[in-house]
């Protein structure tokens, strides 16, 4: 599952994995030495010797060979690897140390792994129906070594090691595979680069030579990740500079990201490029922009499975679904959100579930499950809900038979079932509105990468979208934190929560920051653009701090007072009842009019302003203050606000004036007169000002009471106008959610149906390029489709489909179909026999049922396969054969046909009259056991033999035998090899009965010496 990385500025999704077999706080960064895990099959031999040869024995890695070895015979592998190296080549034992510059062979039928340092064997046993030892050895060394972890692919006939360089690249290892052109058999090392996680592709000398660069890396040396962690964020630094670019890129920002998983990402990818510094890393990003996308991927590493945790899948069925199912009504869905699905196995899993829990019940209520990550690249291989064998290894038989689909090529396709329930989107989870009316949420293992300041955020979304019985469920080392407020515990070992009830509705945020692009070359450094936002307490310090703070107040410009420095007792004071913190409301008598007036000054003129030696009376004591009014405002807004700062005046001491000369007191009596008149004046005067000054405070006090009172009903009727902007707010939140789960439903249907055109393309060439007529039929019998070929057969026309079948005037009686059609249909047995057209035509008609995705039977498919020539060949060997048959009977020579066995296959009349046998008993008979053996000629099986093995023919064998019946006969055999249509060796035997000839030469002959013998008796007489 892909977790969330998010900014102050922007909350952009995750690129964590998922419960990553190893997560980041368990990688290891420590390991005393770099571990090389080599896995090879088919051909790995050869390999395994030239990558070995071009090593030095001095790169302080060490080596461990996982060849597929035969389990019947001893391994000569290490005997064979001493040879070409000088270090030392071991066949691994149980709990073996491994030490650098070595290497480690691993015995036949085993399987190893390493546990800190130790090399384990156990009996190897198969995954799917696969020995996979490269794989499960690749897991351990990325958990024992981490960073210095390094994988090797070389020759082989399988996918063994693939999914194991995964866990090695997660870990910030190395990997490598062998060059197709150099591997004695690529199928090893193309199934792993197919994954996309191989560094190098490389032949093994030069994977020799890499390594040996890599053994002078100081990051596999001496780790530098402290170093790294301790890169200041200020502007213009190499850290600074690489956020920015991938930002650019991306949009996403890391700032806020993990930084001991960022440093780790970036210390692999400088490993590749053999780069020490940080600076010289970003100076390579800013040079090679391919470098910026690939280090953004590497942060998108996904590692996911099919019911991680099982057991938290069955906590699922019995403590959260059952509540979901029994608040639901029956028409109502069931909704879910996967939020950072990666390549969707927790999607599928929790579809999986729901049905086998709704499995017994008569009705399964809708059921929607919105699955959302911000890498488009995984949400595609969601989307696509294709998997290997190697990804199935949570899925037991009995889900896989019936959740998943095979695939001819390998590999397994989610059920449409279960495929239709999920939707799969492109979301934002800090930005992008959140969905609404959810009955669970699965975000697991996203929050343990994210700041607490960033999970503050997310919860109250989370919260919004559930319902009142909604559950959360997050990751085994995650908790709800300071959100208690807003779940409940309802398992905390298996992290689930229920929704909890407040009174007041949490705060969103759902807009998403934008970024300034950046236009970023060679001589150009990128500088990041912090925000500076308005600190108040910061500005007001500096201010105050070059007067040496003294007593102040900060307000604004409605006269409220927004901070308090030191004892400001002697000059405000809080107005009984009433909480309202306005300057002018706490200001104490003398004070009003001459802080009003500073204030207006101030405002005015957009300059401090000051006045001195206010007279303040505090009780029976009078004192001397002087005011100063500074104006200020905040760098991001338009606010004004004053600093009022109140200096206490010391008493001046009055120096008492020289008494006067008494010596002349009639000359001061005018005067004195004159001095009192005008201090009467004076004090007439005062007394008018005064009571002209308290008329006109109570008056300004009265216009006050007035506006307080206006205020308070502005306040009131402000607070209705909020609440119904609450209500309008929310409204348009649900409206953003809905519109973003109708954009999410628009996606994935927009993705459907492209998939469906290609896919109606794909079968409509297909049906086009068949050359076989082929008729797909409705149940009720009507015509769905048909070929090019069936419609020239048939001539159909396109208005055709969706007619009866038995409507249409064919090349022969349709009629005779339909009880054999209904008979498929009913039997789900495929039919098959022969028909001719009215022309004579012969076809071979195959009928089959048609069987939907779901294997639900939905019609029949008619194929119509040509057999005419083949029916008139056999007319024509028939015809043929009856006529040689003819013939043979016609012949008055005994003839008779013998298989291989030498046994009677057939004979004419003249064989069964002459040697007086009928066909019962001569048929399918030995030769030489007819007539209780009176065939069983000593010479004749020999020749007959000969016949078969060599092809000889034999004629004109004169065979002299007695037999019982007949007496001494003598026969002239003639014999040749035959070859009958299934190439089954035959001998045709013709007997002729040339005893009477014989006894006819032998008496002519006889005669004829009479002769001879007494023509010299008479001439001698």
């Amino acid at each position: 599952m892909t977790a969330d990385s998010f900014s102050s500025k922007d909350m952009s999704e995750s690129v964590i994995p998922e419960g990553s077999s190893t997560p980041d706080q368990q990688v290891k960064t420590d390991a005393p030495f770099p571990i090389v895990g080599i896995a090879a099959s088919a051909g790995g031999l050869e390999a395994f010797t030239e990558l070995i040869r071009y090593l030095p024995t001095d790169t302080g890695m060490a080596f461990v060979l996982i060849q597929h070895l035969s389990p019947d015979y001893k391994s000569l592998l290490s005997e064979i690897l001493g040879r070409v190296t000088s270090m030392p080549v071991r066949q691994v034992h149980d709990l073996m140390m491994v030490e650098p510059n070595e290497v480690y062979v691993i015995p036949p039928n085993t399987e190893m792994t390493l546990t800190e340092g130790l090399l384990h064997l156990t009996p190897r046993h198969k995954t799917n129906g696969r020995y996979l030892p490269a794989d499960a050895f690749f897991e351990s060394l990325a958990v024992d070594r981490g960073n210095k972890s390094i994988a090797i692919v070389l020759s082989g006939t399988d996918g063994d090691g693939s999914q194991g360089l995964k866990s090695i690249k997660v870990a910030g290892g190395v990997t490598f595979a062998q060059s197709e052109a150099t591997a004695q058999f690529d199928s090893m090392p193309n199934t792993a680069v197919a994954t996309g996680n191989v560094d190098f592709v490389l032949p093994p000398q030069a994977i020799a030579a890499e390594l040996t660069t890599l053994s002078r890396s100081p990051f596999l040396v001496n780790s530098q990740l402290p170093q790294l962690v301790n890169e200041s964020l200020e502007p213009g630094t190499a850290l600074t500079t690489i956020f920015a670019l991938l930002r650019k890129t991306s949009g996403i920002d890391f700032t806020y990201y993990k930084p001991t998983t960022i440093i780790r990402r970036m210390q692999r990818r400088m490993l590749l490029y053999k780069l020490e510094r940080l600076e010289d890393y970003a100076h390579y990003l800013q040079e090679n922009p391919a470098e910026v996308q690939a280090l953004y991927e590497e942060m998108l590493i996904h590692v996911t499975s099919f019911f991680r945790d099982p057991e938290t899948f069955e906590r699922l069925k019995t403590q959260v679904f059952p509540t979901i199912s029994q608040t639901k009504s029956l028409n109502a869905p069931i909704r879910v959100w996967v939020a950072g699905c990666s390549t969707g196995e927790e999607v599928y899993s929790i579809a999986i579930c729901l049905l086998e829990f709704f499995g017994d019940q008569a009705t399964v209520p809708p059921i929607q499950i919105f699955a959302t990550d911000i890498s488009e690249s995984v949400i595609k291989k969601a989307r696509a809900g294709f998997y290997l064998d190697a990804q199935l290894d949570g899925v037991s038989p009995d889900r896989l038979s019936r959740f998943f689909v095979p695939v001819v090529t390998g590999g397994y396709h989610v059920s449409r079932e279960v495929r239709e329930m999920c939707v799969f989107a492109r979301h934002n989870l800090g930005g992008d509105p959140p969905f609404s009316n959810l009955d669970l949420i699965s975000c697991r293992n996203v929050l343990i990468y994210l700041s607490d300041m960033l999970q503050d955020r997310i919860m109250p979304s989370f919260h919004y979208s559930l319902n009142e019985t909604g559950f959360l469920m997050l990751g085994t080392s995650e908790s709800v934190k300071k959100s208690s407020n807003l779940f409940t515990s309802v398992d905390e070992p298996f992290k689930l929560y229920a929704k909890k009830l407040t009174s007041t509705r949490p705060l969103l945020s759902l807009t998403a920051s934008s970024y300034p692009t950046f236009s970023i070359n060679r001589q150009q450094r990128v500088s990041e653009d912090i925000g500076d936002d308005f600190d108040l307490a910061r500005k007001v310090d500096q201010l105050i701090s070059n007067r040496y703070a003294p007593v102040s107040v900060v307000i604004n410009d409605q006269m409220h007072i927004l901070q308090m420095r030191g004892d400001t007792d002697p000059y405000l004071k809080m107005t009984p009842g009433t909480t309202d913190l306005n300057v002018l409301m706490m200001t104490r008598e003398g004070l009003l009019i001459g802080l009003r007036t500073a204030v207006y000054q101030a405002q005015t003129q957009n300059a401090p302003v000051r006045q001195e030696e206010i007279a303040l009376e505090t009780g029976e004591r009078s004192t001397l203050l002087n005011l100063e009014v500074i104006p200020f405002q905040s760098a991001t807004s338009d606010s004004i606000y004053f600093l009022v700062i109140f200096e206490a005046v010391s008493p001046a001491v009055i120096q008492p004036k020289p008494v006067a000369d008494r010596s002349e007191p009639a000359d001061l009596e005018p005067e004195i007169e004159n001095l009192r008149q005008a201090l009467a004046a004076a004090v007439q005067r005062e007394l008018l000002a005064q009571a002209h000054l308290k008329a006109v405070i109570q008056e300004q006090n009265d216009l006050n009471q007035n506006l307080r009172v206006a205020n308070e009903e502005v306040l009131s009727s402000n607070e209705e106008f909020q609440s119904a902007n609450e209500e309008l707010q929310t409204a348009k939140e649900e409206i953003q959610a809905t519109n973003e789960e109708l954009f999410t439903t628009n996606d994935e249907l927009r993705s459907r149906n492209l998939q469906q055109n290609r896919d109606n393309s794909d079968v409509n060439d297909f049906v086009a390029s068949i050359n076989i007529p082929i008729v797909m039929l409705t149940n009720d019998l009507r015509i769905r489709r048909f070929t090019p070929t069936a419609q020239r057969l048939f001539n159909f026309i396109p208005a055709d489909v969706g007619r009866p079948f038995s409507d249409l005037q064919a090349n022969f009686d349709v009629s005779q179909l339909d009880p054999i059609i209904l008979e498929v249909l009913e039997t789900r047995n495929l039919k098959e026999q022969e028909v001719q057209t009215r022309t004579g035509y012969w076809y071979s008609l195959r009928i089959r049922p048609y069987h939907t995705s779901e294997n639900q039977i939905d019609g029949v498919i008619l194929v119509f396969l040509d057999i005419d020539a083949l029916k008139r060949q056999a007319v024509t060997l028939e015809t043929a054969r009856n006529y040689a048959e003819t013939i043979i009977e016609t012949v008055q020579i005994p003839l008779v046909v013998l298989d291989a066995d030498l046994r009677v296959d057939t004979a004419n009349r003249s064989f069964y009259e002459t040697f007086q046998v009928n066909e019962a008993e001569t048929t399918q008979s030995s030769l030489f056991e007819l007539g209780n053996g009176q065939w069983n000629i000593p010479q004749l099986r020999p020749v007959l033999e000969e016949i078969l093995i060599h092809d000889r023919p034999v004629q004109n064998l004169e065979v002299a035998h007695y037999f019982e019946q007949f007496g001494q006969k003598t026969m002239l055999l003639n014999a040749c090899k035959l070859q009958r249509e299934d190439n089954a060796a035959m001998i045709l035997l013709s007997i002729e009965d040339i005893t009477e000839r014989k006894q006819f030469e032998t008496e002519s002959s006889l005669l004829d010496r009479e002769r001879q013998l007494q023509t010299p008796l008479s001439e001698d007489t």
